[in-house]
Order: C-alpha cells, then sequence, then structure tokens
C-alpha cells in the first residue's frame, strides 16, 4: 500500500490532481474516486496512456505498471494528502459555511485579502468532500493564504472538511433554511454548520462572527477568541445599510468611517459586506484597499447580479434557493425595484416535510410583493399557484417558451430557483 509520505513525495513532483479523464492534465495523478454510477478505477489505465504520471487505485488492476499506486481508499487518500499538504504550506487557512451568502463572502473575504496576500479560494462549487482537498492541493508555493468555502447537506460533512483542511480562522454567514431534509430541521441545519466553530474553538483559533445573530450566539456560547461584527457600535466591525436603490450602499461606522457602493443588490449582503470589512481589518489591510476591493467586486455565476439591458432590468439570483433567500430576495425586489415588474421563481428542493408550508409560504410572498406578473415553475409550486392568480409550468423551458411570446416591451423580473429549477433558462427569452 502506497503510504500518505510516499503519495505526497510524489505529488511534490507532479503537483496536479485529476479525478477526471475528461480533463487530464499531462504529468499530473489521477486518483480513481467512485460515485454511484462509476468507478474511477476502471479508467486508471486509460488516464495514464493519455498522460497521467501517476494513477491512485484502491482496487486490483491486470497490470504490473509501477506507476499505479494502491491505498485502501482513493478517497480517503485524497482528504489525507490534502491535509498533509495544508500542514506542510503553514499558510494561513480561513473557513467559510452557512446556509446562505457563502460563496458571496468567499469572494469578497478573497477580493479584499488579494490587496495584501497571494490568496488562494475555492473555485465554482468544489466546497464539499472532493471540492475542499482539491482546493488545498491546489495551494502553490506562491500562495500565502486560503479561503475555504465548505457546504454540507447532513450533519457532520462540516466537522469533516474541518478535520482536513484545518482552519485558523472561521466564519458562519447564517443559519437558515436550507438541506431541511438533510439536516433534519431547523435545528439540525445550526447543528451541522455550528461544527465549524466546535472545531474552531477545540483548536483554540479564531471565529468571525455576525454578533447580532441569536442562532450564531448560542454556537460560540462562551468562546472568547472571536472578532464581532454586526449594527451595534460595541461589535468590533460595525455598519449599516445607508440606500438600496438597486445597488447596495452601505455605511462603515467601526472601526473606522467609511462609505461603500458595492455592486451587489439587497440589503441582505450587508453582513456580507461586514464580514470582508472585519476580516480586512484583522489582517491590517487598509480602509482605502477594503473598500476598492468591496466596490470592484462583480457578482457572476448567477448570485445577486443585477443585468441591464436596452428594455429589461434583470435580478438574477438562479443558483440556488431556499426558503431564507427566496424570502430576502423577495423583499429586496418589493423595496429596490420598480416599473413593470416580474417575478420568477423555481420550486425550492430537499426540504422534506417542510416543503409544501414553504412553498405556500414563499408564493404568498411573492404575490405580497405586488408584481404585475407571477411565474411558479415546478411541481411543488402547483397548490399555490391558483391561490394567488399566478402562472404556472412544469419546468423552466414552458416557462421560457411562454415568456417569449408574452414579455412586456419594458419591464424588470426577478429570477431565483433551487438548482435543479434551471431558471436561469428564462433569460434566452429576454433580448
Amino acid at each position: 500500500m502506497t503510504t500518505t509520505e510516499e503519495l505526497y513525495s510524489i505529488f511534490e513532483k507532479h503537483p496536479f490532481i485529476i479525478t477526471d479523464t475528461r480533463k487530464l492534465i499531462k504529468g499530473g495523478i489521477f486518483f480513481a474516486l467512485k460515485g454511484d454510477n462509476f468507478n474511477g478505477n476502471q479508467f486508471a489505465l486509460q488516464a495514464l496512456k493519455e498522460g497521467a504520471a501517476y494513477a491512485v487505485i484502491d482496487e486490483e488492476i491486470a497490470n504490473n505498471d509501477d506507476r499505479l499506486l494502491m491505498v485502501d481508499d482513493v478517497l480517503k487518500a485524497l482528504q489525507k494528502l490534502a491535509t498533509f499538504h495544508r500542514i506542510k504550506t503553514k499558510i494561513p487557512v480561513l473557513a467559510i459555511t452557512g446556509s446562505n451568502g457563502k460563496t458571496t463572502t468567499k469572494e469578497l473575504l478573497a477580493s479584499v485579502l488579494s490587496k495584501k496576500f497571494n490568496v488562494n479560494f475555492t473555485q465554482g462549487n468544489l466546497n464539499n468532500h472532493i471540492g475542499v482537498p482539491l482546493t488545498l492541493l491546489s495551494i502553490t508555493k506562491e500562495i500565502d493564504f486560503a479561503v475555504v468555502e465548505m457546504g454540507a447537506n447532513h450533519q457532520k460533512e462540516i466537522e469533516l472538511l474541518s478535520s482536513i483542511a484545518l482552519p485558523d480562522f472561521g466564519l458562519i454567514t447564517n443559519i437558515g433554511k436550507a438541506h431541511l431534509e438533510g439536516f433534519g430541521g431547523i435545528e439540525g441545519v445550526k447543528k451541522g454548520k455550528g461544527e465549524l466553530f466546535e472545531n474552531l474553538k477545540s483548536n483554540e483559533k479564531t471565529i468571525f462572527i455576525q454578533k447580532d445573530s441569536a442562532a450564531l450566539n448560542e454556537l460560540i456560547g462562551d468562546y472568547k477568541n472571536f472578532i464581532s461584527y454586526g449594527s451595534n457600535l460595541n461589535y468590533n466591525v460595525s455598519g449599516e445599510v445607508e440606500s438600496n436603490n438597486e445597488y447596495l450602499k452601505v455605511r462603515i461606522q467601526k472601526p473606522f468611517e467609511i462609505a461603500i457602493k458595492t455592486q451587489l443588490t439587497g440589503s441582505y449582503n450587508l453582513d456580507n459586506v461586514l464580514a470582508a470589512v472585519a476580516v480586512g481589518n484583522y489582517f491590517s489591510i487598509d480602509k482605502s484597499d477594503i473598500k476598492e476591493a468591496i466596490e470592484n467586486y462583480q457578482p457572476s455565476n448567477q448570485r445577486s447580479q443585477v443585468i441591464r439591458k436596452e428594455n429589461t432590468v434583470i435580478v438574477l439570483d438562479a443558483y440556488n434557493a431556499n426558503p431564507s433567500s427566496m424570502q430576502v430576495a423577495l423583499e429586496n425586489f418589493k423595496s429596490a425595484f420598480d416599473g413593470y415588474k416580474i417575478i420568477a421563481l423555481g420550486e425550492m428542493l430537499e426540504l422534506g416535510n417542510e416543503s409544501e408550508y414553504e412553498h405556500e409560504r414563499i408564493g404568498k410572498l411573492a404575490k405580497d410583493a405586488n408584481p404585475n406578473q407571477i411565474i411558479l415553475v415546478g411541481s411543488n409550486f402547483t397548490k399555490i399557484a391558483s391561490a394567488i392568480n399566478a402562472l404556472h409550468f412544469k419546468n423552466s423551458e414552458d416557462a421560457t417558451n411562454w415568456l417569449k411570446q408574452n414579455a412586456p416591451n419594458k419591464f424588470t423580473i426577478l429570477i431565483k430557483g433551487s438548482r435543479g429549477s434551471k431558471m436561469e433558462k428564462l433569460l434566452e427569452a429576454i433580448k
């Protein structure tokens, strides 16, 4: 069996990890991961043939190629290698989790920290038991700070990811109604996300905490090694919404006074901005650099984006959705935008027993936002659609076809839904 130490000596010479032969990097190491519908061991020889330097496997292959590295479990080998590398690099690692806003906060932090450090941060959605190791293993000698996003839909997942990344710093953006089915309700969400704080506390590391949150205060308990941010001037960092007319403008009040004009929409992004200010200030980044970094950050990947076209304003927040993020998006759309307004919502997934209630509640909130038209997509919205006089479609393709034929000449539209709803398809109908 190949040990972690032996694997690491090879990794130092071939520092590229491959988990998919369709994205092969010549000279890299192929890890033969398994999934519900695939077995990477079956592609190990192909990976070597196409240029991989080595292949890590956990099943016998009828070949005596010494580039085949046998381990007990490929996934665990990848995770152990990542932790070994993380310890070797000795750079600070900041971990982020939470129900909403993880990615936006991660990117704001990376933008601010990049004013002083060479930052490596989670790319795309590489925030799970495979993605976190890959993020850590992408840290090169030139990097001197890492920001690692951690996602989960069950308890014990954040515990595992924390044990892999060994963070020096961490924050939980919030506790909300996300993945209720897997977590077993809102208390399960709190416990699952709180596993990051438990890791940090047990290792006497530093926590950044939104101190206005009762749930987060409960999780931190009497632990003293924290940096607080929120609305209270007694916190280490405090600020407020100055205005939110389509774009959010924030007034920082402490530890310095400064106005920040973001390219984000939604007052709910205040906490994400304050987190970035708190982290930047902790690491002695100048306030003008913090301001510039946040103001220059442009949201992407269908998260809190405002897209302007000749006759249309699109509020695109379609990467994912849960009851908490749906609610704040609807409240923002109601207050921050005007004109002829359309709300297009895709169903929310992984809500378990709460699904019917939450879809009904969100449907009513959509009606309360007083738009000119409501479009609901997915079977979970079937019941409430007729009750609030909304258009209902089986899928986003049908909704797109309707919008192509019936869109007014000038309008503002909110597009939001769970990943499975593929609500971004509606963009095809907007010129």
